[in-house]
């Protein structure tokens, strides 16, 4: 069996490299980025489907077959199986850490050039759906979004695409997969600007659009033309609204870094536990608490959305099943946003497996909603419709939380058909966006990386620094001396080296200083002082030393305060492994740069 499925391997391959060969010769290298934009475009959109029908099928499961009751005691059970069933799969089947999807991306676009493990294309989904579809407090948007990243990533790598291409492909998979699960094309092609940071150009814009338009359309033929949600505004926005706008903007903007700063707080919290059971119990414990006394958190939470976003239905519904039913509906809310971040949290932390999108969503819907209830009461003079600031609020939160104004006013737009609301839509979400960047320069996608010196950005520099690898940098054809060498045996050496740098070595290994030539001129042709001097007299400090594990910025910031040409490297242990020369790096990173402007 092992024998024919190798063979059935090295068959595969052997066609497509002969493929490989036949379409370099007869399609152009535009032509056939484009045709792969396409493919990953298709694939993305029967991925987002599938996770879709997937989560129904077992949310319609657990309500027809589980005795869901009034009293929803049962729903202390249903999350716990979910994160249970997720967290075992991506234990033991999976073996790989595949949570914060959209992080990852980032770290495969900044370290990986592009490149993202096969299990991603599927093993998502099933988690994901286990998750979301038993009721965790997640979404499924980041999944599906790194299921699509993954798709890109390998379909380029099957077909031996250099790794610009490769990272071209990734995006077209993270468009695809919001465009498909959302049927929103242009949100699909923003994000994956705004996001994940790709730098604009005509060589990268028309395959982002193919595969964005491509997913949109074939969601569309399967599930319809109407909007993900249903928004008809009683009430046009009145230019008078503008400074309640505004400040709803500034009001999504500390929402925002509240959920960002409390979820980091509680993930490194959680990691203070070592085994994954305890993980899991404590996860299983806060959600199920927090669902059993606010429903509203069961789930992505798109009923409540509609719920507050249609004017004919009573919003006090979504406090059904709670033990607040009947009772204040402002102060109920305010509870579910404040406990929303805890939820989703524990849901991915005990073994689950979701995003930030829904949650996103979500808590911006009912924080729009309480600041328009909020103002009516203030100001009664106001008339403000809470419907139209539970759509303002959905864009403001997505856009603080992302750190993406674009992509939550097109969003919004095009999941509720809410057009007429570009500019209040875009107030809000600015504010919002300047508000967070106050207190918090990264996204909550991208602080994780940022801390690490991981993260590519928009500063050209910066990215290209990052696409550096230190291992390629390093120079290792320098001879080495040892401290106890007199200057005869020294000069030996040197008239067999092509370097003028000789890096001294203890018995360990380890760097003890380097002897320069240009020191030592004026007394290395003299014979009398050969046995007189040695290595650990004419040696030098080097004026900084490099780690292996040094980002490429911090390397040039060494160079500059220094002003050395040339640097030593150690490994992890202060073993000696080489040098770095700023010649090196000046040689690659005009490498890289080229590679990164070819369109």
């Amino acid at each position: 069996m092992k024998d024919t499925s190798e063979e059935i391997e090295k068959q595969t391959e052997s066609l497509l490299n002969k493929f490989n060969l036949w379409r370099r010769d007869h399609i152009s290298e535009r032509q056939f980025i484009l045709l792969l934009s396409l493919v990953v475009g298709i694939f993305t959109a029967f991925a987002a489907l599938l996770l879709k029908y997937l989560i129904s099928l077992i949310h319609g499961f657990v309500s027809g077959h589980l005795f869901i009751s009034q009293e929803n005691y049962s729903l202390l059970i249903y999350p716990i199986i979910g994160i249970l069933l997720s967290g075992l799969f991506i234990r033991y089947i999976v073996r790989d850490d595949i949570g914060h999807g959209v992080t990852k991306i980032l770290y495969a676009l900044s370290k990986k050039n592009g490149r993202i493990k096969p299990h991603n294309m599927y093993s998502s989904v099933i988690a994901s759906a286990l998750t979301i579809g038993m009721g965790g407090s997640v979404g499924a948007e980041s999944p599906i979004v790194l299921t699509g990243s993954a798709i890109g990533s390998n379909i380029g790598r099957m077909f031996k695409m250099e790794h610009r291409t490769l990272m071209l492909l990734v995006g077209c998979g993270s468009a695809g997969a919001i465009a498909g699960i959302f049927k929103a094309p242009i949100a699909g092609l923003v994000f994956v600007l705004e996001v994940l940071m790709f730098d604009l150009s005509m060589g990268s814009l028309l395959p982002l659009l193919v595969s964005s338009v491509t997913a949109a359309t074939i969601s569309y033929v399967f599930t319809g033309t109407d909007s993900m949600f249903h928004f008809a505004s009683a009430h046009d926005f009145n230019l008078s609204r503008i400074p309640f706008a505004l400040l709803l903007g500034v009001t999504c903007g500390m929402v925002s870094l509240y959920f960002s700063q409390m979820m980091h707080w509680f993930e490194t919290w959680f990691k203070r536990f070592q085994s994954p059971w305890i993980k899991f119990v404590v996860g299983a414990v806060v959600l199920s608490i927090l669902i059993f006394l606010f429903p509203s958190l069961y789930g992505e939470g798109y009923d409540t959305i509609s719920l507050l976003l249609d004017v004919n239905e009573d919003s006090g519904k979504v406090m059904g099943g709670s033990l607040f039913y009947g009772g204040n509906l402002l102060l109920y809310l305010g509870l579910v946003v404040l406990t929303k971040v805890f939820a989703s949290t524990a849901t991915n932390a005990g073994g689950g497996c979701g995003g930030i999108f829904a949650p996103s969503l979500f808590l911006g819907c009912l924080t729009g909603f309480i600041f328009g209830e909020l103002m009516n009461r203030l100001s009664p003079g106001s008339d403000i419709s809470v419907q139209n600031f539970a759509l303002f609020g959905m864009a403001g939160l997505m856009s603080g939380v992302m750190h993406a104004p674009l992509t939550g006013v097109f969003l919004i737009a095009e999941l509720t058909g809410g057009y007429s609301m570009f500019l209040p839509l875009m107030m809000v979400s600015i504010m919002s966006y300047l508000t967070i960047r106050l207190f918090q320069p990264h996204s909550i996608y991208s602080m994780r990386l940022a801390q690490k010196g991981e993260l590519m950005t928009h500063h050209k520099d910066q990215s290209v620094l990052l696409l550096m690898s230190m291992d390629n940098l390093i120079e290792k054809e320098f001879l080495t001396v040892r401290p106890d060498m007199d200057l005869g045996q020294l000069v030996n050496i040197i008239a067999r080296s092509k370097r003028n740098l000789f890096p001294v070595l203890d018995d360990d290994g380890c760097l003890v200083g380097v002897v320069n030539m240009e020191s030592i001129r004026n007394i290395m042709f003299r014979q009398e002082l050969y046995h007189r001097f040695n290595v650990q007299k004419l040696m030098e400090l080097p004026p900084a030393r490099l780690s292996v594990k040094d980002t490429m910025d911090t390397v040039m910031k060494k160079f500059d305060e220094t002003g050395a040409w040339n640097l030593p490297v150690e490994d992890e242990d202060g073993k000696y492994l080489g040098f770095v020369s700023k010649s090196k790096i000046f040689n690659s990173y005009r490498s890289v740069l080229l590679e990164l402007s070819e369109e």
